[in-house]
């Protein structure tokens, strides 16, 4: 099923642009996995290529479905020159390819976690998925594949992270939303949680 990702590429280059950089990682006993960036005024978007060449498997299944499943990429929009964020890409990458590698869905209102900065210096060492649609529309694929998302990652501080293990993802947009917080900030601080 590898003739999915040229037109998963397409429809970022639609939607985005042309990348301007592209960057491979391949973990021990994963598939290839791509990451591509593309500027747009002063935004700059991560989204990974390679993700959705096979279909994610509930964990609890006891063989994976070769065919039918979820599919998804994943896309990162930062402001431009506040911070080294090209460093993103190995991070991006390693979200990218949990479903292979840690047999995960990811779904919007997901956490995903790497463990340490997204870039050098950032405040963020994990992201909230969210809903897709709104930059990049769904691909959807001939019968019976299951159409491609595109998913937004929302950088979270540790303390937003643990916020939101508590109240859920619904209520920790809704206090980015009431705080004017700017998620595409890549050095902005924490949101008040209390």
């Amino acid at each position: 099923m590898a003739d999915v990702l040229p037109l998963v590429e397409t429809r970022l280059r639609s939607a985005l642009g042309e990348p301007d950089a592209r960057a491979a990682v391949t973990f021990l006993g994963t598939d290839r996995l791509e990451v591509l960036r593309f500027h747009e005024g002063d935004i700059v978007r991560y989204a990974t290529l390679g993700m959705s060449a096979r279909p994610m498997t509930d964990p609890t299944a006891l063989l994976a479905d070769p065919v039918k499943g979820p599919r998804a990429e994943l896309v990162l929009s930062v402001r431009v020159g506040l911070a080294d964020t090209d460093k993103v890409l190995r991070p991006l990458a390693v979200l990218g390819a949990s479903p292979q590698v840690e047999g995960v869905v990811v779904a919007p209102g997901a956490s995903l976690g790497v463990g340490e900065p997204l870039w050098p210096g950032a405040p963020f060492t994990s992201v909230l998925v969210a809903e897709p649609g709104g930059l990049v529309e769904d691909l959807e694929l001939d019968e019976p594949l299951d159409p491609v998302r595109f998913l937004p990652l929302l950088p979270m501080t540790p303390n937003e992270a643990a916020w939101k293990r508590v109240h859920g993802a619904q209520a920790l947009r809704e206090r980015w939303l009431s705080h004017g917080t700017d998620l595409r900030d890549p050095a902005r601080r924490s949101v008040p949680l209390e």
